[in-house]
């Protein structure tokens, strides 16, 4: 019989959990430690709760902010200035026969209110220039043709009317004329003494030599006669006639498209002094250009033309030619610039075209030769 010895399994062992010490002093400091752990955690886990929850009286308040009040005195700064009007959008030549009417709505000015015409109407025309036959290549401004410098026409005579021998001319009536009264006295003894009378004069007395015979409220016109004109129902007097404003040579621009409304060639444009300036100025312009190309002796080529761009102040002057854009000759070059600056100054400006367009303005003229 064998026996057989085995080892017995080995057994699962546990960690022991630390215990406190068997020493009084030891044991009391374990104690003390661990009870400082265990606050320490709690107090961890229960500060956001009791920082919720705390009292008003324990969070600091901050004071309210100050406030400042500020008083400015007027008369130490300016009133902002209003802005500047809008400067108008075209200037229009218009027709000084046509009937001052202010238009309804239009961006154009000039020297007078008109409201768009023409002749013929335009069937659905709704422009506000009337149709007009012109070249397609030139921005004008004119709706009329004319002439500033007034013809010399030649007027026909009357043919003389025969006077009948019973209307022939007469005499005018003599007018009553009565010497003045008085005379002359000498008295006393001295030679050198003279004397004279108080006397009552007649009416219509005059320093004339002898009375003549006439009528008191006669008209003293030396040699007038007097004669009963004789009309003769065959050949009338010409009719005088209305003297028609002056206007400018024109230079159309092409528009086929015109307007409904039926009367004298017109467009739309509303007064202003802008507008008046502006007018007596091209007018003028224009007479002083007419004037340097009549004394010249070679006329600039046809066909071309010059721009001139120039700056006006508020007194009328030109200040200063900016740009001189020139497709003709010298001499048309010369005589463009001279018609511009040869009248100036034009006149001071009014106070609401200085309001409205400054101390000064530019401008652009552009002269055609045909």
């Amino acid at each position: 019989m064998s026996i057989l010895l085995s080892e017995p399994p080995p057994s699962r062992s546990r960690r022991a959990l630390p215990r406190l010490s068997t020493n009084p002093e030891v044991r009391s400091i374990q104690i003390g430690v661990i009870g400082t752990l265990v606050l320490h955690l709690l107090l961890f886990v229960a500060a956001p709760y009791l920082l919720k929850v705390a009292p008003e009286s324990l969070v600091p308040r901050t004071p309210p902010p100050q406030t400042f009040s500020i008083e400015m005195a007027p008369e130490e700064f300016e009133a902002p200035k209003p802005p500047p009007k809008p400067l108008p959008s075209k200037f229009v030549e218009a027709n000084p026969d046509a009937p001052d009417n202010p238009p309804d709505k239009t961006n154009n000015f000039s020297f007078m209110n008109q409201q768009v015409a023409q002749e013929k109407p335009t069937p659905n025309g709704k422009n506000d220039m009337p149709a007009l036959d012109g070249k397609k290549d030139i921005q004008s401004t004119q709706i009329v043709d004319g002439q500033l410098t007034k013809p010399q026409e030649s007027v026909p005579m009357a043919p003389p009317v025969e006077v009948a021998a019973k209307d022939a001319p007469q005499e005018a009536p003599k007018q009553e004329q009565n010497p003045l009264s008085g005379f002359e006295k000498k008295e006393g003894d001295n030679a050198d003494a003279f004397g004279s009378n108080i006397a009552k004069f007649v009416e219509g007395a005059k320093a004339v030599p002898e009375r003549v015979e006439g009528i008191k409220n006669a008209p003293l016109l030396q040699g007038a006669q007097a004669s009963t004109p004789k009309i003769d129902r065959q050949k009338p007097q010409p009719r005088p006639v209305l003297q028609k404003q002056q206007v400018r040579p024109g230079i159309f621009s092409d528009n086929k498209f015109g307007t409904m409304n039926i009367g004298p060639t017109a467009v739309d444009a509303r007064w202003s002094n802008y507008g008046v300036y502006l007018q007596r100025m091209i007018e003028t312009v224009q007479i002083q250009w007419d004037r340097i190309l009549l004394s010249s002796s070679l006329y600039p080529p046809s066909g071309t033309t010059v721009t001139v761009s120039f700056r006006m102040d508020s007194d009328g002057k030109i200040t200063t030619i900016i740009d001189v854009k020139n497709t003709s000759s010298d001499q048309g070059k010369e005589a463009c610039i001279s018609a511009i600056t040869a009248r100036s100054p034009y006149g001071k400006w009014s106070d609401d075209m200085v309001a409205m367009l400054g101390n000064s303005q530019d401008m652009t003229f552009t002269f055609y030769y045909q």
